[in-house]
């Protein structure tokens, strides 16, 4: 599965733009996401569709981002991600 290219980027900016409005995250180039020094979320394309691969933890998560339903839930996980992702490193910096 190949990253996102420029044609799949362009269909997928209403999901960026949301991203973005997310805060906390640095957009290396179009489409891949840093919290701090880490990668966070990138995107795939592949015949079967488009998909977001969101660092949950310590593992990337595949969420597939094809219907209403799916992105809804991907942007969910994605805030909650995020939000344990800045907890932890404002933890980590407290020792």
């Amino acid at each position: 599965m190949k990253h996102a290219g420029p044609d799949a980027l362009d269909r997928l900016e209403p999901i960026l733009d949301e991203i973005r409005r997310l805060g906390g995250l640095k957009e290396k180039k179009r489409g891949a996401f840093y919290c701090g020094s880490s990668g966070f979320l990138h995107f795939h394309e592949d015949p079967a569709g488009f998909f977001a691969d969101l660092k949950v933890g310590d593992d990337y998560v595949r969420f597939p981002i094809n219907s209403t339903t799916q992105t809804r839930t991907f942007l969910r996980r994605a805030a909650a991600a995020l939000n344990s992702a800045k907890s932890g490193r404002r933890h980590a910096g407290a020792d």
